[in-house]
């Protein structure tokens, strides 16, 4: 069933031309993922297939199938300030949503008429699976405080409610932009798990490797205002594109020198053109601009020669902080070698930035210290970035800080030539700051931590909001820097390809130095729960077995009373023959008065030994 059909879809801002008559099928079950630059207009065909965003083109058609339901996750999404947690998540017209609203406001508010006319509107709409799977989706993003205000929450707080609302409507087909932004690792690996084998249809933009690589069946490639679609995962892409850009190559040789041969021909003609003469002309202009592209190339080589470090680096003495109640780190110790890569981990409010600002003296620890070496010029990437002057051009803004970077051999690198090679064009290094988009802006911060040329680079998040052709720019920069490195990111693949040992810090306090990467420390991690569900298994087991003994000895006392329910049937069974005997008795005519009365007391007698009799026999076989 094909769910959305775009034909012949134009876009531009200003002379900037996003989509040039591109054309996109979505049928039932495909899971898409868009791949671009920063600002070449991922954002914008997501909005536009969202229905958001207005479309271009005299022939150009957007058709949606009727009957489906479409959830579309912004970057960026908006809530009403005044609005609660709750109320955020469970803003929504199906009536089985509204139900559990109602039941959790009025389980809140102690309302318990209520609460008890909303358990049977749940009840007669059968939601509790609906209110259960709130309660898993809340639980596994870290959704706590349901009274809380949404103006009160973080960018990343948001994101995560607009991610457990749209789930929690579980719609036909799913548009996510940067779904994996402000989620840690464990939070990212439930919803890969959840989109993977869920039977949604999506179409999504992430910087995710991983994500890419286990979730999708289809990438798209928007390059230069065209899309390229690659069938198969993030593996097959990257095969597929190189075959692609080879090809190119081929064709862009070729017309290369096509284009030398006719400049050659026009250079010869006279002003004066006949009608044959003005359609080569005409021919050679098209020929002209093919022969001028340029292909992209994400490989980058940079030999960098770094400021010199001396034998003292970065050490860490019973480092200790808390805030309040909560435990960051508690008398940890290291010192960094040359040429060392670690990343930091853990869950979301470990605190991984806080001790990235106590290592470079932006926070003072409540104990121990830290000695920073004589030699050490830190580049440190926050999260929250700096504030980039808007009216400066980007070329600019990196020359502020330098206007090269040395290499070996006496080289230099200008300011110009990294930022081509971190994919901005020297006609964009002209457009100013205030031109760019959010993942062009935090390129060009990075751009200007790199320029400062440090020899310790500690990067917190450098992957959010970063396309995935910058990441492996980025990536290959990285393998070449002769420096130290720290690095906190949710993005598995960049920390796997990076570090060498991990930081893993447990939420209390405790770190433990791990040797090797996140997919290894993950794996391993997999094996000791495996190993502890087989130790519990085994523990229920012995449990069972023990349970079991004392029921073989509740048996055997079982048998006892068996025993006993057969000597009162045998004594029943005389009872009532002694029973049967005197009653017979009383038919003879010759009986006196006296045997009469005697024989009646014993008739009374055994039929009360009889009742009791029947009556223990019936204790013992319920028992």
């Amino acid at each position: 069933m094909q769910y959305l059909l775009l034909e012949n879809i134009n876009k531009s801002f200003g002379e900037k031309v996003l989509f040039d008559d591109i054309n996109l099928s979505i049928t039932k079950g495909d899971k898409i993922a868009l791949i671009a630059k920063n600002g070449s207009g991922k954002t914008t065909l997501l909005k536009v297939i969202a229905g958001t965003e207005g479309i271009e083109g005299e022939h150009a058609k957007i058709q949606t199938a009727k009957g489906i339901e479409i959830a579309y996750l912004e970057q960026a999404p908006y809530f009403h300030p005044e609005a609660t947690v709750l109320e955020a998540v469970l803003e929504s017209d199906h009536p089985s949503i509204q139900a559990i609203r109602v039941y959790e406001e009025a389980m809140q508010s102690g309302d318990n008429a209520a609460l008890e006319e909303a358990i049977v509107k749940i009840e007669d709409l059968k939601a509790w699976d609906i209110e259960h799977r709130m309660r898993e989706i809340l639980s596994k993003l870290n959704i706590t405080d349901l009274k809380q205000k949404v103006g009160q929450l973080s960018g990343g707080q948001k994101k995560r409610i607009a991610l457990a609302k749209i789930i929690l409507k579980d719609p036909d087909f799913l548009i996510l932009d940067e779904p994996t932004n402000h989620l840690d690792i464990d939070m990212i690996e439930w919803l890969e798990s959840y989109l993977k084998s869920s039977q949604l249809t999506i179409f999504m933009v992430t910087h995710d490797r991983y994500f890419l690589e286990r979730v999708c069946n289809t990438i798209i490639e928007l390059d230069r205002g065209n899309i390229y679609p690659y069938k198969g995962n993030y593996t097959n892409y990257l095969e597929k594109k190189d075959a692609r850009m080879a090809n190119e190559s081929v064709v862009l040789d070729k017309t290369q020198k096509l284009f030398k041969k006719e400049l050659q021909w026009i250079r010869r003609q006279p002003k004066a053109r006949g009608t044959k003469a003005k359609s080569r002309i005409d021919d050679f202009q098209e020929i002209k601009h093919k022969a001028h592209q340029k292909l992209d190339d994400d490989e980058m080589t940079i030999q960098i020669k770094s400021t010199r470090m001396g034998s003292k680096i970065l050490e860490a003495h019973g480092l200790t902080k808390s805030f309040g109640d909560k435990h960051i780190i508690k008398s940890f110790n290291y010192k960094f070698k040359k040429g060392e890569r670690v990343g930091i981990v853990g869950p979301n409010g470990a605190g991984k930035s806080t001790v990235l600002k106590l290592l470079t003296g932006e926070l003072q620890p409540d104990g121990g210290k830290v000695v920073v070496g004589d030699t050490i010029v830190f580049g440190y990437y926050t999260q929250s970035g700096i504030n980039l002057k808007e009216d400066r051009r980007v070329i600019d803004a990196v020359r502020d800080i330098a206007e090269y970077i040395p290499l070996e051999k006496g080289q230099k690198l200008t300011a110009e030539s990294l930022l081509e090679k971190f994919l901005f064009p020297r006609s964009q290094q002209r457009v100013y700051v205030s031109q760019l988009s959010g993942g062009e802006r935090r390129r060009l911060y990075l751009l200007t931590i790199l320029m400062a040329n440090p020899n310790f680079l500690i990067l917190d998040e450098p992957t959010n909001d970063l396309d995935v052709l910058t990441l492996n720019v980025l990536e290959n920069f990285l393998m070449d820097f002769p420096g130290c490195l720290i690095i906190v990111s949710h993005d598995r693949y960049f920390t796997d390809k990076l570090v060498e040992h991990l930081f893993i810090l447990d939420g209390e306090g405790g770190v433990k130095d791990y040797n090797g990467n996140y997919s290894r420390y993950r794996e391993e991690k997999l094996i000791e729960v495996r190993e502890q569900q087989r130790v519990d298994r085994e523990k229920r087991k012995a449990e069972e077995s023990k349970v079991n003994t004392v029921e073989q000895a509740a048996k055997q006392l079982s048998h006892e009373e068996r025993k006993a329910v057969k000597r009162l049937e045998k004594a029943i069974e005389k009872l009532e023959e002694r029973k049967e005997t005197i009653t017979l008795k009383f038919a003879d005519a010759n009986i006196t008065p006296d045997q009469i009365a005697e024989m009646s007391k014993e008739l009374s007698e055994i039929k009360s030994q009889i009742e009791e009799k029947e009556e223990e026999w019936f204790m013992l076989s319920d028992s």
